[in-house]
């Protein structure tokens, strides 16, 4: 497969994970790390373009994929719970959902949601 190819399957699955957990354009490109008015990069992916070869952008990628990773996992039995979660508020997050708290905190912040999963996944 080329990098080219990766980047390509890397952003079909990103949009059908944003469909999962219902989320809006500009949800959509905080969680990339991008412009809240680059709506045209989410066109460009929904029509099956390849993610830029930018280093955060994949980087983030990579940690949404993971979430969702560990969302399946500890929800193995509840498919709508798992894509239900990143939109719920959780007291962990002071009531915030995990999205809001990415959105407003930016990269640091989505460590921060995927480390917590990872945490419950081994305790």
């Amino acid at each position: 497969m080329t990098e080219s190819h990766d980047r390509v399957a890397i952003a079909v699955m990103l949009m059908k994970l944003f469909d999962h957990w219902q989320l809006d354009a500009v949800e959509q490109l905080h969680l990339l790390g991008l412009s809240p008015s680059n709506r045209s990069a989410l066109s460009r992916y929904r029509k099956g373009g390849a993610l830029a070869n930018n280093r955060d952008l994949l980087d983030r990628a990579g940690h949404l994929l993971g979430i969702h990773k560990s969302l399946r996992m500890l929800f193995p039995n509840d498919r709508k719970l798992a894509y239900a979660w990143m939109k719920t508020p959780n007291k962990a997050f002071k009531g915030k959902t995990p999205v809001e708290i990415v959105v407003e905190y930016g990269f640091e912040s989505l460590l921060m949601v995927r480390a917590y999963l990872d945490k419950a996944l081994i305790q």
